[in-house]
């Protein structure tokens, strides 16, 4: 657990509170959630079980779709860190056999090489 309470400084990491508070409807009985990042208005949150990602959809954000990944299925990710203009970080996530990645890019709260960790610890 001292890898996700290294991660709780940074600024992009949602607060342990609310987070409950957004994924326990969408958890199973034995299922925890670990850590969630934001992404500008969407989410990546890992439970103990799974990667979900939160698509907010609309001007005022009360419409949300919910993707959700078992680790098992996560075939490789790769990150891509900001630049000098370039000021967001990108994560691609490769799902099965699709060869088309699910991509998500961060802006400069979330430190990308938190992410690419937490990933390495789930994904077998």
């Amino acid at each position: 657990m001292g890898l996700f309470s290294s991660l709780l400084g940074n600024a992009g990491v949602i607060d342990e509170q609310k987070l409950n508070e957004t994924i326990r409807p969408l958890l199973a009985d034995s299922e925890q959630a670990i850590i969630g990042f934001n992404i500008f208005r969407d989410k990546m949150i890992f439970t103990s079980q799974r990667l979900i990602i939160t698509d907010t959809q609309g001007l005022t954000g009360s419409k949300v779709s919910y993707l959700s990944i078992p680790y098992s299925k996560i075939t490789k990710f790769s990150i891509e860190t900001t630049g000098t203009f370039d000021l967001d970080a990108e994560l691609k996530i490769w799902v099965g056999s699709d060869s088309t990645p699910i991509e998500r890019k961060f802006n400069k709260k979330v430190n990308i090489y938190d992410v690419q960790k937490v990933l390495m610890n789930y994904v077998k």
